[in-house]
């Protein structure tokens, strides 16, 4: 489903199935404004679009810094359509390292490294989107939005794996083909037998171990991959 689908039906929710349950209507904005919101998009506009010049003509007529700027103002106003549907709390994710998953470096004619081409796309976008995060914070009245960057965490990751307690990380833990790219994980497939060692999960995803200390490093006091305050304390206010 779409963003807009996703929103469409957000706001049918607000409009016709909150009121049943909370019908005052200042009890229903204060419900709304209490919730936290998180926003993690982008990544299949790449995956399964701009990078499949074979199906989608987008990498044709967008470069990479028009089509970066298409989506982030696609989403600017898909988060405004949020505000005024009554959400304020708000947590936006950037786009982690597309060039190093395992779907990537199935195509790819390298041994395994990262493909930097693909990175330097993402980089295009993840700019834009820190600046949206600052431009919605000081116009959205009432509104408190955090900006979640999990770009650097998930290079680190790659790069110094024995540092998280990562073994593989070029290599899908479920998966077949190059890397375990080629076909992601299928029904009934079995998976590697030591998956907390591994980064990815499938062709696309990382695995639970990674996504823990993704949250940990946003969900946790110090949140040094948030800013400016951790999904914990944007809970509070």
């Amino acid at each position: 489903m779409t963003f807009n689908g996703q929103i469409a039906l957000f706001e049918k929710t607000v409009r016709l199935q909150l009121p049943l349950l909370i019908p005052e209507a200042g009890a229903r904005s204060l419900y709304l404004a209490r919730s936290v919101f998180v926003i993690n998009i982008g990544s299949n506009d790449y995956i399964n679009n701009y990078l499949l010049p074979g199906l989608y003509t987008t990498s044709r007529e967008y470069s990479g810094d028009t089509f970066a700027g298409h989506l982030i103002s696609t989403l600017s106003q898909q988060l405004m359509r949020l505000y005024r549907s009554g959400a304020r709390k708000m947590v936006l994710v950037n786009i982690g390292p597309l060039g190093c998953i395992p779907s990537q470096l199935s195509t790819s004619n390298g041994n395994g490294a990262c493909v930097e081409r693909i990175n330097e796309l993402v980089i295009k976008f993840n700019e834009r989107f820190l600046s949206l995060y600052t431009t919605l914070n000081s116009s959205l009245p009432g509104s408190f939005f955090v900006h979640q960057d999990i770009y650097q965490t998930f290079s680190d990751m790659i790069h110094n794996p024995a540092n998280y307690g990562f073994r593989v990380t070029d290599r899908a833990c479920c998966g077949s083909g190059r890397f375990g790219g080629d076909v992601t994980c299928l029904p009934l497939q079995p998976p590697c037998a030591s998956r907390e060692q591994y980064l990815f999960w499938d062709s696309f995803h990382p695995t639970q171990a990674a996504n823990a200390i993704i949250a940990d490093r946003c969900y946790s006091p110090g949140a040094p991959d948030c800013k400016p305050i951790s999904i914990t304390e944007l809970a509070q206010i």
